[in-house]
Order: structure tokens, then C-alpha cells, then sequence
């Protein structure tokens, strides 16, 4: 099972999705986290450069490829091999993001990056994508409490840009998720923690049951006429 968080800087996702692999594990199953951009060697130096202010200005569209670069590496070296093994991957960030972030946070059109990714990607979609939702006061209250606990660490190219640019971000995210109910879990990242997390182990707990029986039924359905109970 393929499981993605998704939100804008400040919503809580990581939390979230750090909880969940501690849950899953805990309950035995075999989890892989990671991140995006990252999870790889090139990913994660991809993560630098495009995050960095350092290394800025960086043009939108250059910007873009270098996400759908870090994100081809990482579902081909790392995510893909991964599920083949029967492993759950969970990751903080996928497509979602740069649709959210370059396709409307750069105004370059979210079907245009959303297109980029799909070919980046070899059309892996995750089976569930958990959306944390905020709005963008008190996901820029978050940043700033993260960056004082962080001893004074400044804010990364996207969460330094103004609230105009995050609310059209929050706005993109909430849009796919429209457009495909079936396969997100949208939530009020505004409730406590504890909550939140219930709710998305919940929700997992109920696909990977699903799924049991649906191998079940199928390996039943294979068995030679009259070798079963």
C-alpha cells in the first residue's frame, strides 16, 4: 500500500505521517517512510539545492523539473521496488505538492506539472492520500513556533514566500481532492493531534483489511474444484 501526506508548510502532515509508521509497526506490518523531495541520494540533493535560499532566485519552471527530477528517482529507486516487496510506503509529500506548489503556486497550471509528474512518475498514484488542512494564519504561526524550537533556523524558499502564494497553494490542494474523493482523506489539521491521528490509522487499518480480504477471496477462487472446505 502506497500512502501519501499531503499539506501546506505548517499543517502538521510530518507529524502525522510519522505517527502512522509508528502505529503500523507497532501493529507488525513492514514500513518504509520517506519524503519528497529526498528518499534517495540525488533526491536529497535535489532537496537542498531547490529548497535552500542560498541557491536562489530559482525560475519556476526549472524549479518544477527539479521536483518531478527528485520524484522520478525516488518512485523508481526507492517506492516502486518497495511495493513490489509488499511493504507500505509512506510519504510525507508527493505529486500533490508540486501541483499545488508549481502548478498554482507558480502559476505554471496545475494539469501542466500535474502532466509532468504523471510521465516522472510512470503513473503511480498513491492508494490513499491524506490531506491536512489549514488555513494559512495558523500554518504561518506553526512555521514560526517550528522555527524558534529550531534555535532560530530561518524558514526554506517556499515557506518564506508570502500568504497570498500559501493560500493558493491550500485552495490547489483542496481541488484535488474534490476531484477524487474516493482517494483522500481530507482533514481539519486544527483538531488536536491524537484525534487526527485516530482518524488516519483508522482509515488505513479499514484499506489493509479490505485488502486482506479481497487476497483471500482471491486466492480461494484459485483453488481446484473441490479442495475447498
Amino acid at each position: 500500500m502506497f500512502i501519501a501526506f499531503e499539506g501546506g508548510d505548517g499543517s502538521g502532515k510530518s507529524t502525522q505521517a510519522r505517527l502512522l509508521v509508528e502505529r503500523l509497526r507497532a501493529a507488525g506490518h513492514d514500513v518504509l517512510p520517506t519524503r519528497e523531495p529526498g528518499g534517495t541520494d540525488i533526491g536529497e540533493r535535489l532537496r537542498e539545492l531547490v529548497l535552500d535560499p542560498r541557491y536562489a532566485p530559482i525560475d519556476a519552471v526549472t524549479e518544477a523539473l527539479m521536483f518531478a527530477a527528485s520524484r522520478s528517482a525516488h518512485v523508481r529507486q526507492l517506492v516502486a521496488p518497495a511495493l513490489a516487496d509488499g511493504r507500505i510506503v509512506v510519504t510525507d509529500r508527493y505529486v500533490d505538492s508540486s501541483v499545488a506548489y508549481q502548478g498554482a503556486g507558480r502559476d505554471l497550471g496545475p494539469e501542466t506539472v500535474a502532466q509532468l509528474n504523471e510521465w516522472a512518475t510512470g503513473g503511480l498514484h498513491p492508494d490513499l492520500t491524506v490531506l491536512l488542512d489549514v488555513d494559512t494564519g495558523t500554518a504561518a504561526a506553526r512555521r514560526a513556533l517550528r522555527e524558534q524550537s529550531a534555535g532560530g533556523a530561518g524558514p526554506d524558499r517556499m515557506e518564506s514566500e508570502p500568504e497570498s502564494f500559501h493560500a493558493r497553494i491550500r485552495a490547489a490542494f483542496t481541488d484535488r481532492a474534490d476531484a477524487d474523493p474516493g482517494r483522500y482523506l481530507v482533514l481539519d489539521a486544527a483538531r488536536p493531534v491524537p484525534e487526527l491521528a485516530e482518524e488516519v490509522l483508522g482509515r488505513v487499518t479499514g484499506l489493509l483489511d479490505q485488502r486482506g480480504r479481497s487476497g483471500a477471496m482471491a486466492t480461494e477462487g484459485t483453488q481446484p474444484e473441490g479442495s475447498r472446505p
